[in-house]
């Protein structure tokens, strides 16, 4: 049996991130992006991530990506600069196997490490019941609700906001 290792993010883990993360833009409300990522997108993301020092993880289980975490910051002015957003996606062959569970405490540790305070989830209102309930479960807290704020497959969509102090 392979054991899931997580692990942080490489150059050559984007595609399998790229493709996860379109299968979401292209099948649901749980990112508004209406546009599928490139890879070109996604090394500048990770880039940016990673030089800004905030963690972007993956999870992998006998060489196969099932998922990944990241943060970006929450705010681009300098009063937020310990407070990020945080983004975890698996690939839906994953879901259900307490991945997402591992990922994200694997996450939190290391944003405690990179000396960070915040955390923000923004959360789709409609269709996320397991993504609200891995957030509430690490305890984020419900923090807002922001209603008709986007548009996705012509419906208006809402947000959640969950906060969690590290």
């Amino acid at each position: 049996m392979n054991a899931l290792r997580i692990r942080p993010v490489t150059h050559a883990d984007l595609p399998a991130i790229r493709d996860i993360y379109n299968h979401y833009v292209r099948t649901s409300t749980v990112t508004y992006d209406e546009v599928e990522s490139t890879s070109a997108g996604w090394a500048d993301k990770a880039a940016r991530i990673t030089g800004a020092g905030i963690p972007f993880l993956i999870a992998e289980e006998g060489g196969v990506l099932l998922g990944y975490a990241l943060g970006q910051p929450w705010s681009p002015k300098s009063a937020y600069r310990f407070t990020i957003e945080n983004s975890i996606y698996l690939a839906p062959s994953a879901a259900g196997r307490g991945i997402g569970r591992a990922l994200l405490a694997e996450f939190l540790d290391a944003c405690r490490q990179a000396g960070l305070r915040q955390i923000i989830a923004v959360i789709a209102d409609r269709g996320t019941d397991a993504s609200l309930a891995l957030h509430r479960r690490a305890g984020f807290v419900d923090a807002g609700r922001l209603t008709e704020v986007g548009e996705k497959f012509g419906e208006p969509q809402g947000v959640l906001l969950l906060q969690k102090t590290l």
